[in-house]
């Protein structure tokens, strides 16, 4: 097999370069690709030519043992950590990263039954074990370059979450103190702007808390949380619970419920009750004078969900905002008045139970929110009890 790969190097290279040309360009250059398949034939080749002439040592120096342990124990282990690091880097799946070396591995079969160039069983143990040690430290690479990459994405992501809620709080705490401040003179009617300064404040406080509590619920929800229950009972429950907050602010609200009373969801019921009120919520501050905000179930006949639809009468959602509407801290319009949490909370909790929330604009009329669910069957009494 040394001779053999001596000989037939480049052929070898070129046939891998056509196999990995056909599947998705990642722009690697000669020169990025260099700790792969070409450096990986050179350390192969110098691995068999060291077991040729009874030197183990220098082979395992060169490749690895069978059971490889430690990141840079072997040339091969050093060359492909490097080629894991670079194929990150330029876009490649951990999937592509394995196929590299598996196309090597078939173009070394191939091109030897064509040039009928038998293989002693030592040297194809040899060849498996430098392939087995080069994927394994390629991939580990790999790996744990992606585990940082998220790692620190999620991190940054978190940070910047916190740091606008931490911000926002601050700002209505500060904004509270110098209204109440202001009031303590006892020159100010607490009924006056200052009082309603005060009030907004402590408002504004009241929905951050209420909305990071929501996400820790979210968070922490357990198995043993989710239950199946009623679709129908649970519409009426949220319909009941949104037509005081409808009075209190003057709309119109109507709540279209005729759905089997045996058809059911799965999920946390508060979780899920929470969701669909930010977006009730959500629809009697957008409505327009003279809507109505609309609440429906449906079960569909097709397939094995049950959808739950909110549409208000907003006028239709500005160019871009469809696409943005559901990130943290993102708000519709030029209303300023919210957080911009409720509707990602809403649908991180729909899709913590396998759902999923979308938004369909009607131009001119309003938008329809859209929660889907799985549908099951509740069992009746006289079943549960058989």
């Amino acid at each position: 097999m040394h001779d053999f790969l001596v000989r037939n190097r480049l052929a070898l290279i070129e046939r891998c370069k056509v196999k990995a040309g056909l599947r998705p360009p990642h722009g690697a250059t000669e020169e990025q690709l260099k700790n792969g398949i070409p450096l990986f034939l050179e350390q192969l080749t110098r691995t068999l030519d060291a077991e040729d002439v009874g030197q183990p040592g220098e082979s395992a120096r060169i490749s690895g043992a069978v059971s490889l342990s430690s990141i840079d124990s072997s040339e091969i282990g050093i060359g492909a950590t490097a080629h894991g690091k670079q194929l990150l880097e330029l876009g490649y799946s951990v999937e592509e990263v394995v196929h590299g070396y598996g196309d090597l591995c078939q173009a070394i079969t191939d091109l030897a039954v064509e040039r009928d160039a038998p293989f002693s069983v030592d040297e194809f143990r040899t060849l498996n074990r430098c392939l087995d040690n080069a994927i394994a430290e390629a991939v580990a690479e790999f790996s744990k370059h992606s585990d940082v990459e998220a790692a620190h994405r999620l991190t940054s992501e978190a940070n910047e979450r916190h740091g606008f809620l931490l911000h926002e709080l601050r700002n209505s705490l500060h904004t509270a103190t110098l209204a109440l401040t202001a009031l303590e003179t006892g020159t100010l009617p607490i009924a006056g702007a200052t009082g309603g300064v005060l009030r907004r404040s402590l408002d504004a406080l009241t929905s951050l808390v209420k909305h990071a509590l929501a996400e820790v619920r979210v968070a922490a929800a357990r198995p043993d949380d989710v239950e199946v229950f009623s679709l129908a009972s649970f519409i009426a429950d949220a319909g009941n619970a949104a037509l005081l907050d409808s009075n209190a602010r003057g709309c119109s609200f109507v709540v279209k419920n005729t759905i089997d009373p045996d058809i059911g969801v799965k999920g946390n019921r508060e979780l899920l009750l929470g969701a669909v009120m930010n977006l009730v919520q959500n629809a009697f501050k957008f409505t327009r004078p003279d809507t109505v905000v609309l609440l429906t179930a449906h079960a569909s006949g097709d397939d094995d969900t049950v959808s739950i639809d909110v549409q208000d009468g907003c006028g239709g959602l500005p160019p871009g905002v469809s696409e943005v509407m559901f990130i943290p801290f993102t708000r519709r319009h030029s209303d300023r008045s919210g957080l911009g949490l409720g509707l990602p909370i809403a649908k991180q909790s729909v899709e913590s139970f396998g759902g999923t929330l979308t938004v369909r604009d009607l131009p001119g009329t309003g938008c329809i929110f859209t929660i889907n669910l799985r549908r099951h069957q509740r069992r009746v009494a006289s079943e549960a009890s058989a």
